[in-house]
């Protein structure tokens, strides 16, 4: 091993002050075969052994090291954070910071690309969009405690290509109808749509993935490009480097954003924090390219976007036959219909948060939709009583035991407890509900509470109160027409029946 500093004394005296080899050796106490080989030694810069110094994580290399090869070989959407690797390393018993983790994590992934393929480094090129252009689009999966219950979400990211802007809309599930409904809250939050759209070849857009660019598009997905007037681009498989701004920031976001959600009683309620929040760090998150924040690049962008119409009327249309019971059965879950549509098919339109019920040209019910994810579950019934009042004019036994009966408002419920108990009471529960069909529910109810208020409770009585209820409504606002007005006035000219009679007795002559 070369000594650095006598090194250096030997080349001084050796090369500038012309001292013989013999008296270098002399002077400094060693042989001249050692003076030799330093000389001819090229070393000028000292090196030193690698400093190896103990780390808190050496103990807990192994324990990670798995957990990473663990997670590399999950699916991206279903691999945990570095901070939940962390948090399961200190239940361990581990004391360092999460930036030691990091660290180690980085060389872990950098020595595993360089085993598996050392050339694997590429190259990008810096992409630049102008105001208005495009923005991205995809889907991350995540989680949040709604209702007491820590529910797995699926999340649509939009982002803005030239300021950046982005917004997120959780769902339950990944359908055609959620992609639709996020589109137009985006659109809504951005103040415009932007002339085109960059998406990878998901399956609620793109039904084949053919040679090149040339994909077959699902029709739905079309239509909703056609109605806000924007293009669809989609990347090369599994080349997510072409939309990089959104892919970083569904990472950046369960940084952000994910890591402090608050339990949330509804998905609703959690849609409306997340659309705060992402105004908020709008106005906190420093643009990328400019001394700006993402908020100020947004101002300057929203004159450059499209306008935004109306919403994309975004449903799904499937075709269903409804059941002797009146029931139609869409995953896993029924929903009553009108009883006259009993054995025959019906039109479900499927909507995001309900679904529409086609018949004949219109619609003939409509019920939230109930979306029910554990294949372990049973689906739910989801009734509506006025749907089988036309039925329950034949069978008014049915009405003790009914399951659709159970929805009743609570003044039919003690008008049934009192009218069940006398002879024929069934019947004339019946015909009191068969009000429902010809006035407004609402008044019947008013009614219906006014008896039992009373004491008396009885059709004659319900039908007096009603009749009281109907004549004391104000009389419907009717807009008359303005009278009509001549604008010229005839004037009275005896003379002319005159002429008249001159030329019918000259005709006879």
């Amino acid at each position: 091993m070369i000594d650095v500093a006598l090194l250096s004394i030997i080349r001084r005296w050796h090369i500038r002050d012309q001292v013989p080899l013999r008296e270098i050796a002399r002077r400094l106490r060693i042989s001249r075969n050692t003076v030799r080989r330093y000389l001819r030694a090229e070393i000028t810069e000292p090196a030193y052994a690698v400093r190896r110094s103990r780390s808190a994580i050496d103990k807990y290399a192994f324990q990670l090291s798995a957990m990473l090869k663990t997670e590399a070989a999950r699916s991206r959407k279903q691999r945990r954070t570095l901070k939940q690797i962390h948090e399961d390393l200190k239940e361990l018993g581990f004391e360092g910071s999460y930036d030691r983790v990091a660290a180690f994590a980085r060389v872990w992934r950098e020595g595993q690309t360089e085993r598996v393929n050392p050339s694997s480094k590429r190259t990008y090129i810096p992409m630049a969009f102008a105001p208005g252009e495009a923005f991205q689009f995809d889907w991350s999966e995540d989680w949040a405690v709604i209702n007491g219950e820590r529910t797995k979400l699926q999340v649509a990211h939009f982002k803005l290509s030239h300021s950046r802007a982005f917004y997120l809309r959780a769902y339950l599930i990944q359908t055609h109808e959620m992609l639709f409904d996020a589109h137009e809250h985006a659109f809504n939050a951005f103040g415009g749509v932007p002339r085109r759209g960059i998406y990878d070849n998901m399956k609620t857009a793109v039904d084949k993935v053919r040679t090149g660019k040339d994909r077959d598009v699902n029709a739905r997905f079309e239509a909703m490009v056609g109605h806000y007037l924007f293009d669809a681009e989609f990347c090369n498989p599994a080349s997510g480097w072409e939309k990089g701004q959104i892919e970083k920031n569904v990472r950046d976001s369960r940084h952000r954003i994910w890591q402090k959600v608050p339990p949330m009683k509804s998905l609703d309620e959690l849609n409306a924090w997340l659309t705060n929040e992402c105004f908020s760090l709008w106005k906190q998150v420093k643009h990328p390219e400019a001394d700006i924040t993402v908020w100020d690049a947004w101002e300057v962008e929203r004159p450059h976007l499209m306008r935004n119409g109306r919403p994309f009327d975004g449903f799904v249309e499937h075709t269903k036959r409804v059941s002797p019971t009146c029931l139609v059965t869409f995953e896993r879950n029924r929903y009553s219909v009108p009883a006259s549509f009993a054995n025959r098919p019906v039109s479900v339109r499927v909507y995001c948060d309900r679904l529409v019920f086609v018949a004949e040209g219109k619609t003939i019910a409509e019920h939230p939709r109930e979306i029910t994810r554990d294949h372990g579950q049973p689906g739910r019934t989801i009734f509506n009583w006025r749907h089988y009042l036309a039925v329950l004019q034949r069978k008014p036994g049915a009405l003790r035991n009914g399951a659709p009966f159970r929805e009743f408002p609570d003044e039919f419920k003690r008008l049934q407890a009192l009218l069940l108990k006398r002879p024929g009471g069934d019947r004339e529960m019946v015909e009191i509900l068969a009000l429902v069909m010809f006035h407004d529910e609402k008044v019947v109810l008013a009614a219906v509470k006014q008896a039992l208020d009373a004491g008396a409770p009885s059709k004659q009585i319900i039908l007096n109160m009603l009749s009281r209820l109907l004549d004391t409504a104000p009389p419907p606002k009717i807009d008359a027409p303005q009278a009509l007005s001549l604008k010229v006035e005839p004037k009275a000219d005896v003379g002319r029946y005159d002429q008249l009679r001159n030329r019918s007795i000259q005709d006879a002559a």
